[in-house]
């Protein structure tokens, strides 16, 4: 599992949006499992699971995302998880850390 958090200020829908195109758009293989959204007053909360197939693990992977906005103020969060073939311990976890880079560099470009 690897996890990715930052604060940061901008748009919520635009984050939102940003996020969704820049995942699917960024592998052949990926897609939103599923998405929750939530408001109360003026705190916005998203929630999105995405999947993709890793080639070099030969596994699928997911990279769930939650983003919290209150005005211009936003917390985001990315946590991959499924990135390995063991039975009880992680190994080969390249997939996992491809995934969570391309969420990061979403983010980062913000």
């Amino acid at each position: 599992m690897a996890k990715y958090t930052r604060q940061l200020t901008g748009d919520f829908q635009t984050l939102l949006q940003s996020i969704e195109q820049g995942i699917l758009g960024g592998s052949v293989s990926a897609s939103l499992e599923d998405s929750a959204d939530y408001q109360t007053g003026d705190v916005r909360v998203a929630v999105r699971v995405f999947e993709r197939y890793s080639w070099l693990g030969s596994n699928r992977l997911s990279l769930s995302v939650t983003l919290v906005g209150q005005g211009d103020r936003l917390f985001i969060t990315g946590i991959t998880s499924g990135g390995s073939q063991a039975v009880f311990f992680k190994i080969n976890t390249f997939g996992e850390a491809a995934f969570l880079d391309r969420f990061r560099e979403i983010v980062d470009g913000f």
